[in-house]
């Protein structure tokens, strides 16, 4: 049986979304074991890093809601937007995985998780590319009905 393309970046998405919630989870697992963690910014109350909170909740909602609408949609608009989507995840991880490279301790672990992301991501990228320049059904049944024999 064939995969289409909505069900593999359903797929791919998904495998993302586990992935960077495994970063995060990596990123706190010395907290359980009385390590400290790497701080990016000091903070005395939640109100403290709410802008910070409110792009984590965005960045993991965009994908979620992507999925949904990947499942539920078709058109050529969405496609494009998708596309585009999946680029600046593509490319959001690769300023991630630099930054991550510049710190004065690099955690190798996290490293290799995000370039695993980094590939997932452009695995991502290539199928929805195809999914944004493949046919329509009904413009391929058009074609069958009008080309000359």
């Amino acid at each position: 049986m064939a995969v289409n393309n909505q069900e593999k970046i359903i797929a791919l998405w998904t495998v993302f979304l586990l992935g960077i919630l495994f970063h995060t989870l990596l990123g706190l697992m010395p907290l359980f074991h009385g390590l400290s963690v790497v701080e990016s910014q000091k903070a005395t109350s939640i109100s403290d890093i709410s802008g910070i909170m409110w792009l984590m909740l965005g960045f993991f909602v965009l994908p979620m809601l992507a999925i949904i609408a990947t499942a539920f949609t078709d058109s050529r608009r969405y496609r494009v937007i998708h596309f585009g989507l999946t680029v600046f995840y593509s490319v959001m991880n690769l300023i991630h995985l630099v930054a991550d490279l510049l710190l004065p301790q690099i955690i190798w672990y996290q490293i290799a998780l995000i370039v695993l992301l980094f590939l997932i991501g452009l695995l991502l990228n290539f199928v929805a590319y195809q999914w944004m320049r493949s046919q329509f059904p009904s413009n391929n049944r058009q074609q069958r009905i009008t080309a000359p024999r």
